[in-house]
């Protein structure tokens, strides 16, 4: 069967001056790929004549169907229609039925139809008018020289209304579609080239219609399965067993897959340990109880937190020693420790989580560079430190702190052994 490809256009000046976020290309992809179409490239053009017409003649020769969103607003630097007029050597003209449907809108919101908007209704002569029942801007779609061009409103929630109930059925019609199933491994805890390391062999005899992608984030890396084929169960199937052969090489990295979230798959097993967690804070200023109490439910076993960033405040609320600070500094696995167990005797719960470190940008020393952090986790048997060495900026390091203190957590609670 062969592969069926695809190009996303988006036009607009505003895309690329960085006033919007495009996320109309990541929702098309996706939906792309649920039908098994391939999407080989995604583009945004400013609302420039030539620049269109070089992108769509370039999205012709590469893709099987080019999609198109933006610049069909009634106002004149909307150029999409007038653009693609030229780029089919065809014109404008008022289409009755979409004429109908645009003063309809407007009447049934006690609106008179004018000029500039009766201009909506015009569409190229060779182009097939698609509903828009969202908005005032119809859907077009164009079949040419092989290839088939819909260019849609770049408004989202009008793209996605057409896109679901006219496009994708069209599409279904259109082609003979393979079917595309995706599978997410979500790691923590290892670096991709760490990780690539481990499952070489595996990846190497991998069936040739399953793909492996490596997806890299902060902390964390996910693997993506990509089976293609005729039949959904049939590769479901075949995935599963791909994931078997390689857990029993990463499983104390593995946290969850597909759609799973960091936060609450530890969420999750600390509901269903019946235990209870308290934070103290320093360098992380609060961000790893935002992390913990954005999940709905966390009051069943989160008692509270401190965010203890002078030395005052470790000393005061955390019962951290004066010489410890005076000794070994606020930034110490003397200090953390304090900190992890004074938390959790102070709110009297199971664990107690520490941060303390040097986020940045400034503050740090020869001894103590930026990005230096100690984290720390009490418990009713023992209190586990653990020295990061960041490198990121001061969002990232907070950030990394934070979710590497959780992954500390989830290892305790899953008894997996700490590096």
């Amino acid at each position: 069967m062969n592969t069926i490809t695809a190009e996303i256009i988006t036009i607009g000046d505003e895309i690329l001056f960085g006033q919007i976020t495009d996320t109309n290309t990541q929702w098309i992809g996706a939906e792309l790929s649920a039908i098994g179409v391939r999407t080989i490239r995604k583009s945004s053009v400013g609302d420039h004549k030539s620049e269109i017409l070089r992108i769509l003649a370039e999205a012709e020769q590469r893709a099987d169907i080019v999609i198109i969103t933006g610049g069909l607003g009634p106002t004149k630097d909307d150029i999409t229609k007038t653009t693609l007029c030229e780029y089919f050597g065809t014109s404008l003209a008022i289409h009755e039925e979409a004429l109908v449907f645009v003063t309809e809108f407007f009447r049934k919101r006690g609106r008179e139809i004018t000029d500039i908007n009766k201009g909506q209704a015009a569409l190229p002569l060779n182009a097939t008018y698609i509903p828009n029942t969202r908005g005032t801007a119809p859907g077009m779609w164009f079949q040419e020289r092989n290839t088939i061009f819909v260019s849609l409103p770049g408004v989202p929630h009008e793209m996605i209304g057409l896109m679901t109930d006219e496009i994708i059925p069209r599409l279904k019609q259109s082609f003979e579609l393979p079917v595309i199933y995706h599978k997410m491994i979500k790691t923590i805890g290892i670096g991709e080239s760490f990780l690539a390391e481990r499952i070489e062999a595996w990846e190497d005899a991998l069936p040739s219609h399953i793909k492996l992608a490596y997806l890299p984030s902060m902390s964390m890396v996910k693997l993506r399965l990509t089976a293609t084929g005729t039949n959904v169960d049939v590769l479901e199937k075949e995935v599963q067993e791909q994931v078997i052969k390689v857990l029993p090489l990463i499983s104390p990295y593995v946290f969850g897959y597909d759609s799973d979230e960091f936060e609450d798959v530890v969420a999750e097993l600390l509901k269903k340990s019946g235990q209870s967690l308290s934070a103290a804070e320093s360098c992380t200023g609060g961000y790893l109880s935002h992390l913990i109490t954005k999940i709905p439910g966390c009051s069943a076993y989160f008692e509270g937190g401190v965010v203890s960033y002078s030395n005052e405040a470790k000393m005061h609320t955390l019962g951290v020693q004066e010489q410890t600070l005076l000794a070994h500094g606020a930034v110490s696995e003397e200090t953390i420790r304090e900190m992890a167990e004074g938390v959790r005797k102070r709110f009297q719960t199971t664990f107690g989580l520490a941060t303390s470190g040097i986020a940045g940008p400034d503050g740090g020393t020869a001894e103590k560079p930026v990005g230096t952090v100690w984290i720390a986790l009490a418990t009713p048997q023992q209190t586990i430190t653990k020295k990061l060495t960041l490198g990121g900026t001061r969002e990232q390091n907070i950030h990394q702190s934070a979710i590497s203190l959780l992954n500390v957590l989830r290892k305790v609670l899953l008894n997996i052994p700490l590096d």
